[in-house]
């Protein structure tokens, strides 16, 4: 059942950085290009000039603007200030659809969502956790009162949206069973980035990129090209791409093992330039949800190997050969070997591009999300306003 007339829609979300903002600003491209009014909400003590160079990017296609206000990542009597200015914002703007990202995000759409539904206006509710409150254990004292809070939480929204099915699956073992409608609609990267980036046949074999630190398992991939090289038996090259406050420490680790002209550092730069400089894309992470990193690179076609942790499997398939142990060095090192030694690796083991783009695509996401935000809003009752 679809909704007349353009929808009003509200992103709420904290941090503009990383894997949210990304899927919130490929959502507003699709949803404005599609005619409907969009708006975002979200922090303002976080990201710096690089993000400010984004939201310039999408602010012409904020009909409903772009409102950055203080949010702290823990819980604060602060909070109250935030949600109350929020309130008022989202009362004037008169929005029909509410999607919050993340912790702090859900909770202030589902809170002012309710809110408003109190007061009679028409609005959907929805929340995307993006990892967020999933990251804590359920052992602790600090992750069972956050595990409750989401839970509760529940009653105030519409719908629970997950990017892959490892976040849902997750959800279900830590929060429960989701009350409401839930649905995965997977992350989607943008036509554009559907082109072939070649390399040169000299380029080093490997590329990490990625935050230094790690979590992301930079020391693993150091680790994994050295035991490669000693399978192989002759010398090979990486590229590792980067910022983080790990970095020092992995330029000793390469210089211990005699790696540092074979490996080499550059810092931080756009995915689709550093893919153009290296064969082989590896993503050694101790833990993931739906990297776009993965999606970035298959788009770009090139190969791509990483743990087995998170989303990934759901990308490159749960028995894909480019799947290796998260942090062991020495099978990632049996998966690296086998792409260098093996003719027609690629083709054999990544996914067929036309099946990746049938799921994977900014326009297959944003056309899904579309049909949950009308079907929600047809379901609601017929009030006096919105």
């Amino acid at each position: 059942m679809s909704e007349s007339g353009p929808l009003r829609i509200l992103h709420c979300f904290r941090s503009p950085v990383g894997g949210i903002f990304r899927h919130v600003r490929d959502l507003v491209e699709e949803h404005r290009a599609a005619g409907h009014e969009i708006g975002i909400l979200c922090d303002s003590s976080t990201g710096g000039a690089h993000e400010d160079r984004l939201f310039d990017s999408i602010r012409p296609l904020l009909s409903l603007g772009l409102l950055r206000i203080p949010m702290d990542r823990s819980i604060k009597p602060s909070d109250l200030i935030a949600i109350y200015r929020s309130y008022r914002h989202i009362k004037s703007l008169q929005p029909n659809i509410l999607h919050g990202h993340g912790a702090k995000g859900g909770a202030i759409a589902r809170l002012i969502g309710s809110a408003l539904r109190v007061n009679k206006y028409r609005v959907a509710r929805l929340y995307s956790p993006h990892g967020g409150s999933l990251h804590f254990d359920r052992s602790s004292l600090s992750g069972q009162a956050v595990l409750r809070l989401e839970r509760v939480q529940e009653h105030l929204g519409d719908a629970l949206v997950f990017v892959c099915d490892y976040e849902r699956r997750t959800y279900e073992a830590k929060v429960g069973t989701p009350r409401k409608v839930s649905k995965v609609i997977y992350n989607g990267i943008k036509d554009a980035e559907f082109e072939t980036i070649a390399t040169d046949q000299t380029a080093p074999h490997f590329l990490y990129i990625g935050m230094l630190r790690d979590l992301k398992g930079p020391d693993v991939f150091i680790d994994a090209f050295a035991r490669t090289e000693r399978a192989i038996g002759h010398p090979l090259s990486a590229l590792m791409v980067g910022d983080g406050p790990d970095r020092d420490r992995y330029e000793a680790m390469m210089a211990e093992r005699g790696l540092g002209r074979r490996i080499q550092m550059r810092a931080a730069m756009p995915a689709r330039e550093a893919f153009g400089m290296a064969k082989i894309v590896v993503v050694p992470s101790r833990a993931e949800a739906m990297p776009y990193i993965v999606l970035e690179a298959l788009a770009a076609g090139k190969p791509v190997i990483a743990s087995r942790v998170g989303g990934i499997p759901e990308v490159l398939g749960a028995t894909s050969a480019a799947l290796a142990t998260p942090g062991d060095a020495e099978d990632l090192a049996r998966v690296m070997t086998e792409a260098v030694t093996t003719p027609g690796w690629q083709q054999q083991v990544m996914p067929k591009p036309e099946a990746f783009k049938a799921v994977f695509s900014a326009s297959v996401m944003a056309r899904e999300m579309l049909d949950l935000y009308q079907n929600l809003l047809a379901s609601l009752p017929v009030s006096s306003r919105g």
